[in-house]
């Protein structure tokens, strides 16, 4: 049902109030016509019946909407939002009329229209950018808002999500889920983060719902002409990020959340693991053939059987006798070492951080008081309770004897937090978390930034413990505001040409949703892939900002010299390139950690005006993508033998390995095994180095 801005007549509102209750699965309560309007320095807060309603400006290109159902506003805390990331907010002239309240910033306005209650933002010149179609609804804890969708609307972000680029016409949930092989139409994944950004005709704009509850977002699936986001509790809090272009609205989210920091120039670099590498000699015998074979790498992964019983922070002297002299002499080769860490602890008496963790109260607790105890790699674990600061410090106390032997980074994996033999795959919903403000919260609150409360308390623990060395954290789960923390990767992916290609859209989504710093298990973590598909996923892999090789247990071997002399030969060159465009890929991360637009971006991205880059109409031009603003990658992502029909941008553009002139347009190539198309931007520099 669309809605004019002509005003209501009562008897229709109440006809539009019925078909909004009734006229869905759940008894929604709409917020009523506005009643009282109180003018502030920066916005405006309304009364519409019980409810609050307060629409303000943060910045001179950022509108935040606040709704207290019931009048009375909570304490305002965020768990993704910087303090210091909102300065003083820019004074604003609110202008009152009969049918609506408005008021400007540099980048446009919102008017609020009274009755029914909508809420639109314009832009400079006036023109509707987005508007409420049906009053903000409220259902016990619950709330949603719908908005009007324009048939030529794409929306992007949202985190780790599987499927196509452009989120139009799906639905997805916000809760962080431990998914083994997921799918196109798998949902939800490992991190989920509630903010999105869209284009039409050139024109972008961004929302982020600052909720960490499991909230959902139907882009227009459910009704044709409308799209709709909500949360099951908590506030109703969300920002509004002007354009025109998709870069501001990206550096003003990003600017609010966080960038990534710089990470060590090794974690750029070649990257070997599997699930496990184990004992010790075998470990040995991995970074000797890296050498020996002259394939350039810097990190080797150990997995959870380095571990005695699966116990974090343990070493099983028995698998590796030399755990300290093994880092020591990897080191010597060149090769830093990463450690997985989980977050449970094992219940054993006589483990160092379950005796200590115990004595000092730090365990998440059950609905009854007790101690937590859940199932996972150890047997019974429990589970820190990082949303408090004191724990978080205690965590980070752990890592110092892996620090001083020389181990180089730690990986949280796990971190959901995933708990075995429970259909839900979690900890029970109204488990208890307590918090430094006073307050303690069920776990359906915090489940979606536990893992970010988790890589959070390990890098700022390594920032204690070697301040002056950056750390490098891997995490598999997410919120908004974990990119401040780690790195992270898209979890169990299958060795497959499907996943090969969902590896494009999953990352590019993932840098528009301010997490840059990723990558994808390269060849598959389940499964065995077939020679050629491996051999492409390393080359396409060059062109990701994080490049793991990375499998399971029972699956055939997957470093680079397997398959044969002519594969190997093929996968050498390209991890060579990877390391001669080290001073490229180094700048474009540096510049990351500045503005938040991330190394691996879609083509609209750099050209908002072409509209070519964020439809669907052909699918075979959304495998491409930048990496930087320079480098245009067209990959072979499917066994189909068609040729790759590109699409180049505007301007003059050369091909990387021949140095050709094509013209902005389309080509069609056929690229043979070890060929990967890259082309560069005429009147580029691209630095490089020698191997």
């Amino acid at each position: 049902m669309m809605i004019s801005n002509q005003r209501f007549s009562p008897l229709l509102f109440l006809l539009f109030s019925f078909c909004t209750v009734f006229g869905s699965d759940r008894p929604w309560q709409s917020v009523g016509p506005v009643t009282q309007v109180k003018k502030l320095s920066n916005g405006v807060e309304l009364q519409a019946g019980k409810a609050a309603i307060r629409v303000t400006a943060t910045s001179d290109s950022i509108i935040r909407v606040r709704v207290a159902p019931g009048g009375v506003f909570p304490a305002d805390r965020s768990w993704a939002i910087l303090p210091e990331a909102l300065p003083e907010a820019p004074r604003v002239n609110v202008v009152d009329s009969p049918r609506a309240v408005e008021f400007s910033i540099a980048s446009g306005a919102v008017r609020v229209q009274k009755s029914p209650l909508h809420v639109q933002f314009l832009d400079v010149a006036g023109k509707l950018l987005e508007s409420d179609a049906r009053p903000i609804a409220f259902s016990g804890a619950a709330f949603r808002i719908w908005k009007q969708l324009p048939t030529d609307e794409h929306f992007y972000g949202l985190g780790d999500k599987a499927g196509p680029i452009d989120r139009r016409n799906e639905t997805f949930t916000m809760w962080n889920t431990d998914m083994y092989g997921w799918q196109e139409s798998t949902d939800p994944l490992y991190k989920d983060i509630p903010f999105f950004l869209t284009m039409r005709k050139g024109i972008s704009y961004g929302v982020f719902l600052d909720n960490a509850y499991r909230s959902s977002f139907d882009f227009g699936r459910g009704e044709r002409d409308i799209y709709s986001f909500g949360a099951e509790g908590g506030e109703l809090n969300y920002y509004f990020f002007f354009g025109p272009e998709p870069k501001k609205v990206l550096q003003s989210y990003t600017a609010l959340v966080g960038h990534v920091p710089l990470p060590p120039l090794w974690t750029l670099g070649f990257q070997q693991s599997r699930y496990s590498y184990f004992p010790e000699s075998r470990v040995r015998e991995i970074a000797n053939t890296f050498r020996e074979r002259n394939i350039p790498a810097d990190v080797i992964y150990l997995d959870i059987d380095y571990q005695k019983d699966y116990a974090p922070f343990t070493i099983d002297t028995g698998k590796f006798p030399n755990f300290q002299g093994m880092i020591r002499d990897l080191g010597q080769q060149g090769f830093k070492v990463i450690l997985i860490t989980d977050l449970h602890i094992k219940k054993q008496t006589g483990y160092k951080p379950y005796d200590e963790g115990l004595a000092q109260d730090n365990f998440v607790k059950a609905a009854d008081g007790s101690v937590f105890v859940g199932k996972v790699w150890p047997g019974d674990s429990v589970f820190p309770d990082f949303t408090l600061e004191r724990v978080r410090r205690w965590w980070g106390t752990l890592y110092r004897d892996f620090l001083d032997m020389g181990v180089g980074g730690f990986w949280n994996d796990m971190n959901e937090p995933a708990v075995f033999e429970r259909a839900d795959k979690t900890m029970p919903l109204d488990n208890r978390h307590r918090t430094d403000w006073g307050v303690t919260l069920p776990h359906t609150a915090v489940h979606n930034v536990f893992g970010m409360e988790n890589a959070r308390a390990t890098y700022e623990g390594l920032l204690r413990l070697h301040p002056n060395e950056r750390p490098f954290v891997l995490t598999r789960a997410a919120y908004a505001g974990a990119q401040r923390y780690a790195a992270s990767w898209t979890g169990d992916n299958t060795s497959s040409w499907n996943h090969l290609r969902m590896m494009t859209p999953n990352l590019l989504n993932l840098g528009l949703s301010g997490y840059p710093l990723v990558g994808a298990d390269i060849g598959g973590f389940a499964g065995s892939p077939p020679p050629d598909l491996l051999t492409r996923w390393i080359e396409l892999g060059v062109f990701t900002p994080i490049y793991r090789d990375h499998t399971t247990k029972g699956t055939a071997d997957q470093e680079p010299w397997v398959h044969g002399p002519e594969h190997e030969a093929i996968r050498r060159r390209y991890i060579e390139l990877r390391y001669r465009l080290l001073p490229y890929i180094y700048t474009g991360v540096e510049q990351t950690t500045r503005t938040g637009i991330p190394l691996m971006r879609p083509v609209f991205l750099e050209y908002p005006q072409d509209e070519r880059f964020y439809t669907e109409q052909d699918t075979a031009f959304l495998d491409e993508y930048l990496f930087g603003r320079d480098l245009l990658i067209a990959p072979r992502v499917t066994e189909m033998l068609d040729p790759l029909q590109i699409n180049i941008p505007p301007g003059s553009w050369y091909d990387y390995w021949t140095g050709e002139k094509v013209q902005g347009g389309s080509v069609k190539l056929t690229p043979a095994l070890d060929s990967l198309p890259v082309f560069v931007r005429g009147g580029a520099i691209i630095p490089q180095q020698p191997l």
